[in-house]
């Protein structure tokens, strides 16, 4: 990847329809454009996914490459090369793409794209498709500077249940070929709340990890999606019945106290970063700034505007081919807008900032939702304190419900 940095075109005069967009969050496209790469290829299906993806074989690849490429250089030339915050590529298994591919890629971004110095560069990867350290040194000398491992688990028991192609062991080779080729910012994802989990256990589990010392760490509830293998082996007249809903509060609440007791902030529901390693890509979303999504099924929300890739390869092919690229769209009103600020930052830590949102909505949430907002704070759900509205762990654990309530309900 090149690393000669120029300033670029703010999107939104880049665009034709996007002069007029109102920001939709605090950080706007000054910092630059948020970008996701989807990558739907897995070695196999884990048993909780519900997300789209397909097993790898060379041939769809080779098709899939030929296609991302063609888009990267369509919404370069559309939105004429454009300032990129960040880069994130998720999944699927990132990891799986071939390292000459890779490359291509990424210089065919360096091509299309304006990338900013220092910027924040991910790689999901998995630690069966990730074991080599010249292979995490490729990665470091094509501008990656972030890698987010699927780990999940460091119980084999827990992995076979999920239906991970890893075992902990290659979690841990993965882990220490990624610092020995230099890596200084990786994240481990986990899942808790799984069958035969409990309080103690967990604990257990996050000491483990936590020696680790990973920069950060993804810490995800399992969520039991229609239509999936452990859907049918944890749900109703399963074999693998869940913690209780009780258990399971616990394991948030002092989960979440260690983590921080062993210097991780909770930054977000389900995140937890050292000092200055908090998820820049994410906190984006999060901050409601701009974001493009490339590959299949990928999402996309610029200014007013938000639209969807196709999510299977023919469609997907006849989108970029015909370049229909970001043409199909859904234009969000204020009131979407809106929702959307209040739900996002209900997820963070830093919360809503009161103001801010009396300023855009033209009237005062607290005042409008007195009698909600009143009982959540009696049931420490919540928290009003410098101007922010913020959701305590409590909170946090039914965070879909306040949230909905809050800024869904009349």
């Amino acid at each position: 990847m090149g690393k000669i940095y120029g300033e670029g075109v703010p999107v939104k005069a880049a665009f034709p329809g996007f002069e007029s967009s109102t920001p939709r969050g605090a950080q706007g496209d000054e910092k630059g454009l948020l970008l996701y790469i989807h990558v739907p290829f897995c070695q196999s299906r884990c048993h909780y996914c519900n997300f789209h993806s397909q097993q790898f074989d060379q041939i769809t690849f080779a098709w899939y490459h030929k296609l991302l490429l063609q888009e990267i250089a369509l919404w370069g030339k559309r939105l004429k090369k454009p300032r990129l915050a960040t880069i994130y590529f998720g999944g699927g298994t990132p990891s799986l793409v071939p390292l000459q591919q890779m490359d291509m890629i990424m210089k065919g971004l360096d091509k299309a794209f304006t990338l900013t110095s220092g910027m924040e560069v991910t790689l999901e990867a998995n630690p069966d498709s990730a074991q080599d350290v010249s292979y995490f040194r490729a990665l470091i000398s094509m501008g990656f500077n972030r890698l987010s491992l699927g780990m999940q688990s460091l119980s084999d028991t827990d992995l076979q249940l999920m239906g991970r192609p890893h075992s902990a062991a290659m979690t841990h080779a993965s882990y220490d070929a990624a610092r020995q080729a230099g890596f200084g910012n990786i994240g481990l994802d986990l899942i808790w709340g799984l069958p035969g989990q409990r309080l103690k256990t967990w604990i257990d589990h996050l000491t483990a990890v936590t020696s680790m010392r990973p920069e950060h760490i993804s810490s995800y509830n399992l969520t039991l999606e229609e239509n999936t293998v452990m859907h049918k082996m944890c749900g109703p007249g399963g074999d693998f019945p869940l913690p209780t809903e009780r258990e399971q509060g616990r394991m948030f609440i002092y989960g979440a106290e260690f983590l921080e007791a062993e210097g991780y902030m909770h930054y977000e529901v389900s995140n937890f970063a050292r000092m200055g390693f908090m998820s820049r890509h994410n906190a984006g979303y999060w901050n409601g700034s701009d974001y493009l999504g490339l590959g299949p099924s990928a999402v996309s929300t610029i200014g007013r505007r938000r639209f969807h890739n196709p999510r299977y390869m023919d469609e997907y092919d006849a989108y970029v081919r015909g370049g229909f690229v970001g043409d199909d769209y859904e234009n969000l009103t204020d009131d979407d807008l809106l929702k959307e600020t209040v739900m996002l930052a209900l997820r963070t830590s830093k919360g809503l900032n009161l103001k801010d949102f009396k300023e855009r909505a033209g009237y005062d949430l607290v005042k409008r939702q007195n009698q909600l907002i009143s009982a959540l704070h009696r049931e420490n759900l919540i928290r009003i304190s410098h101007g922010y509205l913020r959701l305590t762990k409590n909170g946090m654990l039914v965070s879909n419900v306040i949230i909905r309530r809050l800024a869904f309900d009349d």
